[in-house]
């Protein structure tokens, strides 16, 4: 029933010990004040006003849980120790109203506010004591200041909410920032080993061509172009070296180790294997000696489709398939296995990547649901006769 504010963590959050002792305390202090107030005028009040006068304020234990409930709660006690005859104090209702204005929605707080301020009144005139503690202006002043406390509290408190919403939204901000610089540099210093790359290559190109062409006549001048050529080629290297550490990512370390190739696809189908994919690896045609960036892919593409067939099938088998042909390389990954998720095409985005690397090899790539069940990756890649 309480309509509190949406951002506020103090309406949701669990209450700890020091709330409830304090609420308590506060319950205890309003049900006394009720209670010293009907006593006060009257020696022998009636049982029920009594009883009233206490559950007034002894309800505002639970005055955070359900503020709305409590205070109409606790205004009905004071009404009913009105009606019974004694003169109630009406500090407890305030001490409610107070806590709506401060927990509840500025529209509710506002319907506190209507039902507080009569009634109060009513209590400050109907009873039957000499003197009451506030008088019908009074009654009505009081209402007002205990719902504009309650206010200003909750005003506070959304205005730090704010600033703490503000300055957590600047701190992503300057990480976005930052990654974006971090990204743009890296863009940069990637252009610049490209240029570094193709100048490179240029040059040793051209000197390795002019050696040629002079080696026979003159094997001298071959031999100086030659050693340029190398001069050259360990300068670039040590360039790319340099570069590439920028590239690198502070958490990645060096790579020590060499690039996967084909030879390493039977520990790669091994591994697999080991982690409960029943797979095998298939050869036709005699295997030949591949450029190195070939392989690499080869083996990256045969690694995403079985770790896309781990994650997303349950297959009784799995059969990687490499077929060496006159010029070209055909590889095929299929499973029996059907998806975890209904209506999945293919699972994952790795896809995307086998394609990119199937087009850097001027190859065509097929991926799709098979008609007996289960998954198939095709890719055939073209090798030339003399690769």
């Amino acid at each position: 029933m309480t309509a509190a504010r949406e951002p506020s963590q103090d309406a949701r959050r669990p209450l700890g010990r020091r709330a409830w002792a304090f609420d308590a305390a506060v319950a205890l202090a309003a049900a006394a004040v009720e209670l010293g107030w009907v006593l006060g005028y009257d020696r022998s009040p009636p049982p029920v006003a009594v009883g009233l006068a206490f559950l007034a304020g002894a309800v505002l234990v639970w005055r955070r849980r359900q503020p709305l409930v409590i205070l109409g709660v606790s205004l009905a006690a004071v009404l009913g120790v009105t009606i019974a005859g004694a003169s109630p104090s009406g500090f407890a209702p305030l001490v409610a109203l107070y806590t709506v204005a401060a927990m509840c929605e500025r529209r509710s707080s506002l319907a506190g506010l209507a039902l507080t301020a009569p009634i109060t009144l009513v209590a400050s005139v109907a009873g039957p004591a000499d003197e009451q503690l506030v008088d019908p202006i009074a009654a009505v002043l009081c209402s007002g200041a205990a719902w504009g406390l309650g206010v200003y509290v909750e005003t506070r408190r959304e205005f730090r909410r704010e600033l703490d919403r503000r300055a957590a939204l600047l701190e992503r901000e300057r990480d976005q920032l930052a990654r974006i610089g971090v990204h743009e540099e890296r863009a940069s210093i990637a252009r610049e080993l490209h240029d570094i790359v193709a100048h490179s290559v240029s040059v040793m190109l051209v000197g390795v061509r002019g050696a040629r062409d002079v080696l026979r006549s003159d094997p001298d001048i071959a031999d100086a172009t030659l050693g340029k050529v190398e001069t050259s080629a360990e300068q670039s290297l040590a360039e790319l070296r340099r570069i590439l550490a920028l590239l690198r990512e502070p958490s990645d370390g060096a790579e020590s180790r060499p690039q996967p190739s084909l030879a390493q696809l039977d520990e790669l189908v091994a591994e697999y294997r080991d982690a409960g994919l029943p797979v095998a690896l298939e050869r036709i045609g005699a295997q030949r000696s591949l450029p190195g960036g070939f392989e690499l892919s080869v083996y990256r593409i045969v690694q995403e489709a079985l770790t896309n067939v781990l994650k997303h099938a349950h297959p009784k088998r799995v059969v990687v398939t490499l077929a060496f042909r006159d010029s070209r390389l055909d590889l095929e990954v299929i499973d029996d296995g059907s998806p975890q998720r209904q209506h999945a095409v293919v699972p994952g985005h790795g896809l995307v990547g086998m394609r990119e690397r199937v087009a850097l090899l001027g190859g065509e790539l097929e991926a799709g649901r098979r008609a007996g069940g289960g998954f198939r990756v095709a890719a055939r890649l073209p090798v030339g006769g003399d690769a």
